[in-house]
């Protein structure tokens, strides 16, 4: 349990960074300040998905030298789905849990979700819909009306009973996030239905638990080609079962 204190790794942190310079310190401060003040041993691994800017050179400024910090650089801009993966993939925790480089979700709500990860459940992913949820800050009203719509088209096209997809939060037992992770194809914004697909089809429980969220200006969301391309995502996820590339 997260109460037993060992050098052993615990908690994996995984951040997918992408020009990031403006934020990345600020949020890396609140999650070192976090993590040491919990019980266990944790690690944060930034996955730097081909910056142009100096996101990787401030946080080995500021983190080089720590022991807990990793960083791994992508070769170039693969996009968000592929950092994600291959920081799952390289963690090396009991519990592996990602979050948005803003921290929209602050970084003590992984206490809560650790402990349905702990009890019961394989995957928790926050939720802005469920009951309980407070949105502090919204997005513009155009991103919410397009958010509940691909929500709804995804819900319907992959028979997934989810509330709220793309929130940047998510937290997995290491079992489920190697079996997953693995499986993964898609590399865009898409990823978190095709992981959660996954988890449905290889019977992992998921659990959605409401979280305060706030609206960072500084998204990265890319509102006309995103959308398009989410919504081929979609598709895509159906194709490749019908290929049987997930079993």
């Amino acid at each position: 349990m997260a109460n037993q204190i060992t050098d052993r790794v615990y908690v994996s942190l995984i951040i997918p960074a992408y020009n990031e310079e403006a934020r990345i310190g600020k949020s890396l401060e609140r999650i070192m300040t976090f993590f040491a003040s919990e019980p266990y041993a944790s690690e944060v691994i930034i996955v730097d998905d081909g910056s142009t800017d100096r996101t990787v050179e401030l946080i080995r400024e500021r983190y080089g030298n720590h022991r807990s910090v990793r960083i791994y650089q992508q070769p170039r801009n693969l996009g968000k789905g592929e950092a994600v993966k291959q920081g799952m993939l390289l963690g090396s925790g009991e519990y592996l849990f990602f979050s948005d480089a803003d921290l929209s979700v602050p970084i003590e709500t992984l206490r809560l979700f650790l402990t349905h990860l702990e009890s019961h459940c394989d995957v928790t992913i926050g939720s802005r819909q469920k009951s309980g949820a407070t949105i502090e800050v919204h997005q513009p009203f155009h991103r919410e009306i397009m958010g509940k719509t691909y929500t709804k088209l995804s819900n319907w096209l992959l028979n997934l009973p989810i509330t709220d997809f793309t929130c940047g939060f998510k937290g997995f037992r290491r079992r489920a996030a190697r079996e997953l992770f693995s499986l993964q194809h898609l590399k865009n914004w898409s990823f978190d239905v095709e992981i959660l697909y996954l988890a449905q089809l290889k019977g992992y429980e998921v659990q959605e638990i409401p979280v305060t969220w706030r609206n960072d200006r500084g998204s990265k969301v890319r509102v006309g080609r995103d959308a398009i391309s989410s919504l081929l995502g979609l598709l895509q996820i159906r194709l490749y079962d019908y290929q049987r590339k997930y079993r």
